[in-house]
């Protein structure tokens, strides 16, 4: 048996990390429209969440995901 921890790397990127702030922003502000009950609002916010991972995908697709050129991933130490 080995020591060493292969970590797969999932959602330790800036594409990942801007993707899922981003969505939780949207979703924190559509939860308070519809408890507000201003429904506009809570569909933009459903939109908005839609843009969130499509920035994510962009991000990666433009290397800043996991495997991509410009990301270096960091040590982690446990």
């Amino acid at each position: 048996m080995s020591n060493d921890i292969v970590d797969p790397g999932e959602g330790h990127s800036p594409a990942a990390w801007t993707a899922v702030i981003t969505m939780l922003v949207f979703f924190a502000i559509g939860t308070a429209a519809f408890v507000l009950a201003i429904e506009w609002l809570v569909w933009a916010s459903a939109v908005g969440i839609f843009v969130g991972w499509g920035l994510g995908f962009l991000l990666a697709k433009l290397g800043y995901g996991v495997n991509g050129p410009k990301f270096t991933p960091k040590p982690h130490h446990y």
